[in-house]
């Protein structure tokens, strides 16, 4: 992908569609293109993570204890968490078909949130937004009325 391919796609991305052009320009500098074949574990639960994965074609499994939490497509992430905390991976993640990431390494990352309170306030608040949808989808399962929990 060259630059130009890599801020529009990531201008479609949920995490960094508040961001503005300056900023995801940066971003898609330090993005990096990765090939992951069908089967293959882009990381296991347990393994240590410093980085992102958007997924740009193809589809990745997410998996804790052998069981399947979600099948992501393009323009979805993952390992965020990890991402920005360093803790180690909480799921297991592989390529159902060949896939195409771009992977964004946390030092990196951390370098351009440090400089910019607009682009760190934009992904704190997509963060946010998609921990409330997961518990209210928590919620639901357990059969539960979802609240505001802030």
């Amino acid at each position: 992908m060259i630059a130009v391919e890599k801020i529009v796609f990531l201008s479609d991305v949920p995490m960094f569609g508040n961001v503005q052009s300056a900023e995801l320009a940066k971003i898609a500098e330090i993005a990096e293109e990765v090939v992951v074949p069908a089967g293959q574990h882009v990381f296991r639960e347990g393994d240590y993570g410093e980085e992102l994965f958007i997924i740009v074609e193809g589809r990745v499994r997410i998996t804790l204890n052998d069981r399947t939490l979600a099948t992501l497509k393009e323009r979805e992430y993952f390992g965020e968490m990890s991402l920005l905390d360093g803790e180690p991976r909480s799921a297991s993640a592989q390529a159902e078909v060949d896939t195409l990431l771009l992977r964004i390494r946390q030092a990196d990352f951390h370098r351009i949130l440090a400089r910019n309170f607009d682009a760190t306030l934009a992904v704190i608040r997509t963060l946010s937004r998609r921990l409330r949808s997961q518990l209210d989808q928590i919620n639901r399962l357990a059969g539960k009325q979802t609240t505001d929990g802030g």
